[in-house]
């Protein structure tokens, strides 16, 4: 069995291919952050559809085939498959070269912050409760983003283990992954952010780009809800990890970014994202950071951000 995957894997060019993009879906852009355990349904979809249109051949989205078969609890009517048209296709004409990981956003952070989940210690019966709040919420989370990704693309829902990552990728399947309440050896348990996650994958699979959908155009010098917020164009990173702002000049601090972070998110936010992006930047695979749901965003994951309308950050290395 071993030899003839072996043997497969050697005659299928796909599987020699590299990862196109890593793909994280954040927390605040496809929840409504300032609600408990709220979906933002409009931005999820819209993310959906352009990850479809960016994986599919040309550019230009085909046939929509669900994959979807399972069955609200309530639900009247059972899932709508065209079972003799899936058997009848040869294939969905995608690039399924991506992987997906997701934020928590309005899921998990709440019941981690409460309880005190991300500074571990099991002994506390209030952390442990929290550990398993935090987990049930993330992971009710991630079954609606897959539902919503598995109406247009073929996907599969993994832990982060490499080979399985590899053979997912090998057969077709786009893995989706999320940050969760863990366990940890020093702390007891922990939170892993999706954006940590991105950083190991980015150094396992060797991706062509990396892109961040927020909701936000991209990184500020200040919150972007300042008015006189600047958008951030280009960050370069050196080989120590230091980093310098390239477009637009600006006066002032070194860095020029004021980090704000909302009192719930356990993972560090934007500043979490800049470290987490600046690191897979020195890998030398280019970082898009970006607003969900727009032209932008949908030229980010077709890899296209060189021309000067594009809005977005992007994080490169300096070399």
């Amino acid at each position: 069995m071993a030899e003839e995957a072996a043997q497969e894997q050697q005659t299928d060019p796909a599987a020699s291919r590299p990862v196109r993009c890593i793909v994280k879906l954040g927390g605040a852009a496809i929840t409504n952050k300032g609600e408990l355990e709220s979906i933002d349904a409009a931005s999820l979809r819209s993310a959906c559809a352009q990850l479809r249109q960016a994986m599919s051949h040309g550019g230009a989205a085909g046939k929509v085939v669900g994959m979807d078969w399972s069955r609200r609890p309530g639900d009247p009517t059972g899932p709508v498959v065209d079972v003799e048209g899936l058997s009848e296709m040869g294939g969905l004409g995608l690039d399924s070269n991506f992987v997906v990981v997701h934020g928590a956003g309005s899921f998990g952070h709440f019941q981690a912050s409460r309880s005190g989940v991300h500074k571990g210690g099991l002994h506390s019966t209030l952390v442990k409760a929290g550990f398993v709040a935090t987990r049930i919420s993330v992971t009710s989370l991630n079954q609606e983003i897959v539902r919503a990704l598995a109406r247009v693309l073929h996907l599969q829902l993994e832990s982060v283990d490499a080979s399985q990552i590899m053979l997912s990728l090998h057969v077709g399947f786009v893995p989706v992954l999320h940050g969760d309440a863990v366990l940890d050896e020093l702390l007891d348990c922990t939170i892993l952010s999706g954006d940590v996650i991105i950083r190991h994958l980015a150094q396992l699979l060797s991706p062509k780009y990396v892109v961040f959908l927020t909701d936000v155009h991209g990184v500020y010098d200040r919150p972007p809800s300042d008015p006189n917020a600047v958008l951030l164009r280009e960050i370069a990173v050196d080989e120590n990890g230091s980093w310098s702002i390239v477009k637009p000049a600006l006066k002032g601090n070194k860095k020029g970014v004021e980090i704000s972070v909302a009192a719930h998110d356990t993972t560090g936010g934007m500043e979490t994202k800049i470290l987490e992006a600046a690191a897979i930047a020195r890998l030398g695979v280019d970082v898009y950071i970006t607003k969900v749901g727009t032209e932008h965003s949908l030229r980010a994951l077709e890899g296209d951000t060189s021309s000067e309308d594009w809005l977005g950050t992007v994080i490169r290395s300096s070399r």
